[in-house]
């Protein structure tokens, strides 16, 4: 949650609080609008209509709520649903019926962990009357070759040649002001490594190149500030910049021209290798417990769906994959998330068991 949504939570009275989680509660249940009226009748407080309209006035007013039409219905907004989830949702205990038909998918003694995880992706459909996702478990194997390609300044595509044969593209979203040229210098950079390296081995070998590099840069600059020929502007570890106090006190000799293009060559340097690193990240990027709703998922804005999606690991401990449900805005969250977490948990157990 954000901290304006936390803020606006957080100074809500008892009736204003009340009466969001039951206008948000009564949509997510049936998909309409709730109205003052209705909701007379099961608030812990004996209030009247006018007295309930003016409360989801305010309401409206902070973005939370909004009125689709011309009736005194008010429903959540996206805002207003990304502050229910994070701030007031009540996750249920699994259902033991839920809970027997995801079971039921490891009845069959396929080794196939593809067939598996198809089966397990038809039960969690059938379970939530939602589209189930059920990401593969992530190739492991060394890399033999990497290819970063661009598919314009926003999106890219990453082809890894694993050593045993097996190949992946990936879609991302590259670092912003990167181009075609630099993606090419960090695939080269890449090639150069990957020798029996899988990918998260190789983010090692990237982190500490870059910490080598800042701790060079330290010592040179830290030499040149104390000389007089150079002085730090700005406080803080992000905007620092070394200044040089005029080319000409470098004519001296003693080879303090060396060290300057020295230094500038090592910004260089850490710049390209924390790029680098960005590509890496993005290439394994692999997100906790997550609930996503509306437009802030970009595959689903546009179709106003919600996705719940839950990581599940190896034996190692190490996210290999992801299982979820997709569905309307109005999904029962407070459902979905235990039956999702607990498939997520179940998948995970067979690779580590099959692995």
């Amino acid at each position: 949650m954000t901290s304006q949504a936390a803020q606006i939570l957080e100074e809500m009275n008892d009736r204003s609080r009340e009466v969001f989680r039951r206008v948000v509660e009564g949509y997510l249940a049936s998909g309409d609008p709730v109205g003052s009226r209705s909701l007379t009748r099961t608030m812990s407080e004996k209030v009247s209509a006018a007295t309930i309209r003016n409360v989801m006035q305010d309401l409206e007013y902070l973005g939370l709520l909004g009125s689709p039409h011309i009736s005194a219905g008010r429903v959540p907004t996206q805002m207003g649903l990304r502050m229910f989830v994070d701030g007031l949702l009540e996750v249920s205990n699994l259902d033991d019926t839920d809970r027997a038909k995801i079971d039921q998918t490891l009845g069959s003694n396929s080794v196939d962990v593809g067939n598996v995880l198809d089966r397990i992706g038809s039960a969690l459909s059938g379970v939530t009357q939602g589209a189930s996702l059920v990401l593969a478990p992530k190739h492991e194997a060394p890399i033999k070759h990497v290819e970063f390609v661009s598919l314009g300044h926003d999106r890219a595509l990453v082809v890894l040649v694993f050593a045993d044969g097996h190949v992946e593209n990936r879609l991302f979203n590259p670092p912003p002001g990167q181009t075609p040229s630099s993606m090419r210098e960090a695939a080269n950079f890449l090639n150069a490594l990957v020798e029996g390296r899988t990918l998260t081995d190789m983010q090692t070998v990237i982190r500490r190149e870059i910490e080598a590099r800042k701790q060079q840069i330290d010592a040179l600059s830290r030499e040149m500030v104390e000389s007089g020929l150079a002085v730090w502007a700005g406080e803080d570890d992000t905007n620092d910049r070394l200044i040089v106090r005029g080319r000409s006190n470098l004519l001296g000799g003693d080879g303090n021209e060396e060290d300057l293009e020295r230094i500038r060559s090592l910004f260089d340097d850490l710049e390209r290798k924390q790029d680098i690193a960005n590509f890496l990240e993005l290439t394994e990027e692999g997100e906790g417990v997550r609930i996503f709703i509306g437009s802030e998922n970009k595959l689903f804005s546009l179709s106003g769906s919600s996705l719940v999606v839950s990581p599940y690991m190896n034996a190692d401990r190490k996210i290999v994959g992801a299982v979820g449900v997709i569905g309307p805005t109005r999904l029962n969250y407070g459902r979905i998330v235990p039956i999702v977490d607990y498939t997520a948990q179940l998948v995970g157990k067979l690779i580590s068991d099959r692995s």
